[in-house]
């Protein structure tokens, strides 16, 4: 080993603390940005460094270099676009599509080895074995990815497609994974074996995440960033890169463990999160507990404003509709005023809110609302019949109370006790169903009164109510 290369595994040894020590500050907003910096910074020393080792022995040629050069710059150029143009709703699309990019440029490393070897006879399990994983976690993430993303854009449509054969196939590839990956140990020099493992994943990714419907994409987006990081791991094995295999571990570990509480927070095994079926088209009109159609109470802006100007405690319930309508600032502005009323104000935010893990409070700290004002499901249930307005702007789901008995959809899932508190003020477009198809019972409950408008404009509405009031 030369000096150079002794060096250069030093740093990449550096760069792989830093990615740990990185993911310990993203355990709190105050310091996530840190974390999210270092982490940045040490992955972009890993670069240089890995180019400083190439250069060094001298394995790559000028046209290399240009193509290295010119994939880097492209790549950059495209990260740094999407990351300060995309609107905060679309954010869950992007991240379905970073994960579809990671797991791709995973699995092309192992396709390299197994495919451009001169000597592929004499590639050993330590080779053959994390690659086929790496191909089959990798191309599964990559597709599944992508209609996940498709899913949340809307060009795929976000129920639950079951087709044909769609369980059968689901049974009967991961034995086929097993069996591609003994016949690529076996006969690491046959080209086909990979070529059927990339074709039998692209197929496992699509039938995967198609019958998993729009209400369980928080879960889904989580799993699949655990199959990128995975893929990743198995991509440093084949490399025999340390830095590649703690960089990988580290984000298939958070992702598992983040997939395990979100599909906690809703109830739900991550088994039957991937069985499919929830966030159907279901739902028909609301009825009330003896069966016959219930009736909504509307109210106007000026009816919501004597509730809240004369409230002593306001639980805010923040959801998607927040977020579609970007109100997040209108939002601050109408809490900062009642605050300078005299009202004690908190946001109760659920761990499945929105469309990803954390969307919630990373819009709400986009308005400078203050975290120890964000709490969390468990924390804030208890303080519902405290409250006086619970003050729901676009959640769903996540307040029906319909979850408290069986034969619902949503039936299990721990949601947000807003139906306790002594008034409940619900801003939304319309009576427009969730993710999980169904209609909402929190709306026809007699302490709910209705505000129909879009969020934003509702919000600003309400700013102007309320400061009429209070003077």
């Amino acid at each position: 080993m030369t000096p150079v290369e002794s060096a250069v595994r030093y740093v990449l040894l550096a760069a792989a603390a830093c990615f740990v020590f990185g993911l310990h500050l993203m355990n709190s907003p105050r310091s996530a940005r840190r974390g999210n910096a270092l982490s940045a910074g040490a992955m972009a020393v890993a670069v240089v460094a890995t180019a400083v080792l190439l250069l060094d022995r001298g394995s790559v040629t000028g046209t290399g270099w240009l193509v290295l050069v010119l994939g880097g710059a492209f790549g950059s150029g495209c990260g740094l676009y999407a990351a300060r143009s995309v609107e905060m709703t679309a954010m869950p699309q992007l991240v379905s599509l970073f994960n579809a990019v990671g797991g791709g440029a995973a699995v092309l490393i192992p396709l390299q080895d197994l495919l451009g070897s001169p000597h592929p006879a004499a590639l050993g399990a330590r080779v053959t074995v994390p690659g086929a994983l790496d191909v089959v976690i990798g191309t599964v993430t990559f597709a599944g990815s992508l209609v996940a993303a498709g899913k949340l854009q809307g060009t795929v449509p976000g129920r639950p497609l079951v087709f044909p054969g769609a369980r059968a196939l689901a049974v009967l590839l991961p034995p086929a994974f097993v069996a591609g990956t003994v016949w690529l140990v076996l006969t690491p020099d046959q080209t086909a074996a990979p070529l059927v493992l990339l074709a039998l994943a692209l197929v496992f990714g699509v039938a995967m995440v198609l019958p998993i419907g729009g209400a369980d994409m928080p879960v889904v987006i989580s799993l699949l960033n655990a199959f990128t990081g995975t893929a990743v791991a198995m991509a440093g094995f084949v490399l025999s890169e340390p830095a590649l295999i703690v960089a990988g571990a580290l984000v298939g570990a958070s992702g598992t463990i983040l997939t395990k509480l979100m599909a906690d927070a809703m109830n739900r095994s991550v088994a039957a999160v991937m069985v499919g079926g929830f966030g159907t088209d279901g739902g028909g009109a609301a009825t009330d507990a003896g069966g016959g159609a219930a009736s909504v109470r509307p109210l106007s802006a000026d009816d919501v404003a004597i509730q809240l100007a004369y409230a002593r405690k306001v639980i805010v319930v923040p959801g998607y509709g927040l977020a579609a309508a970007r109100a997040q600032h209108e939002l601050g502005d109408l809490v900062q005023l009642l605050e300078a009323h005299g009202v004690e104000v908190s946001y109760a935010v659920h761990p499945v809110a929105g469309r990803m893990p954390g969307h919630m409070n990373v819009l709400l700290a986009e308005a400078d609302v203050p975290y120890p004002q964000l709490k969390e499901m468990d924390e804030v249930n208890p303080e519902f019949p405290q409250a006086d307005v619970a003050l729901v702007v676009g959640a769903n789901d996540v307040t029906n109370p319909a979850a408290r008995r069986p034969g619902t959809p949503v039936s299990g899932m721990p949601i947000l006790d807003v139906d306790r508190a002594r008034s409940v003020v619900v801003i939304k477009r319309s009576m427009g169903h969730g993710y999980a198809g169904i209609d909402n019972e929190l709306y026809t409950d007699p302490r709910t009164g209705m505000f129909f408008a879009d969020a934003k404009q509702g919000l600003i509405e309400l700013r102007a109510a309320v400061r009429a009031f209070v003077g």
